[in-house]
């Protein structure tokens, strides 16, 4: 049967500027390939509940319709994928207002909005809270490789979705019994995400009850010295990074220092005709 909203899917996808350049994609080879690959990122078939916004608007409507197996390549316009380019979303904020010193190119978080550090003058930045890819049209290649039908496996991939984190799910009856890893409570943000793959459970599914578990084995619990000397560890590697920064940051800033002066001089020294 055709696809359609509340269908739970399974697709891979590359998406492309209409230039060709790779802004994203599921497979791992065109991700190396294309120089976006990243060690954080979790490459694979993803999947969607369609209707809910899990991939643009665009892309979304593309995939209604279509049958499991189909290849097939749509033009998303902006205003169906980030948004048409808005010049008001350019503001000069105060650099005491960011928790770090910023620098151009950097992406900033003002309040709950993000933006990315355009030009900085003197102790303003002007930051450009448009969307990265705002005013621009995305091409996406794609493939459905599969409708999900058991109920199991669609609170599964609803967990995936919303978590980004592989469960184990069992339904009884009008309950389901899903296992979480361990470390699930660690996981920053998951306690909330549950509660957004929880909502859509209960809105698709024919369930009533969810019960969380969390299971661990006697082997797998670590002493109390061995998490402390984990703890001490990512400190220690944390405070690293920090010092690096922070030297580099020096560094950076006698350099321009440095140019400064060296300009100052040549001003000095050179007459204006001579520039000319």
């Amino acid at each position: 049967m055709p696809i359609e909203k509340g269908d739970i899917i399974r697709i891979s996808y590359t998406a492309k500027l209409e230039d060709g350049t790779v802004i994203d994609t599921t497979d791992e080879k065109v991700a190396k390939e294309f120089g976006i690959y990243s060690e954080d990122y979790r490459y694979g078939d993803v999947y969607v509940i369609v209707g809910e916004r899990n991939v643009v608007e665009g892309f979304e409507e593309d995939l209604i319709g279509k049958d499991v197996g189909y290849k097939g390549t749509v033009k998303v316009p902006p205003e169906k994928a980030f948004g048409e380019y808005d010049p008001e979303k350019k503001e000069v904020i105060s650099i005491a207002r960011l928790k770090e010193k910023p620098r151009v190119g950097d992406r900033v978080k003002v309040g709950d909005r993000v933006g990315v550090v355009e030009r900085i003058i003197g102790r303003r930045a002007i930051v450009d809270f448009n969307h990265p890819l705002a005013g621009k049209s995305i091409i996406f290649e794609y493939e459905i490789k599969e409708k999900v039908e058991d109920v199991a496996k669609k609170i599964e991939a609803i967990f995936m979705i919303y978590t980004g984190m592989e469960v184990k799910a069992k339904v009884e009856g009008k309950k389901a019994i899903v296992e979480v890893p361990r470390n699930f409570h660690f996981i920053p943000y998951a306690p909330l995400n549950k509660v957004s793959a929880l909502a859509r459970i209960f809105k698709y599914l024919d369930i009533e009850e969810v019960e969380i578990v969390e299971r661990h084995k006697k082997a797998e619990v670590p002493s109390f010295e061995e998490v402390k000397k984990e703890k001490t560890e990512e400190k220690e590697e944390k405070t690293e990074e920090i010092k690096a920064g922070e030297e580099a940051e020096v560094k950076e800033e006698k350099a321009e220092k440095k140019e400064g002066t060296e300009e100052e001089l040549k001003a000095e020294i050179i007459p204006e005709e001579v520039k000319g």
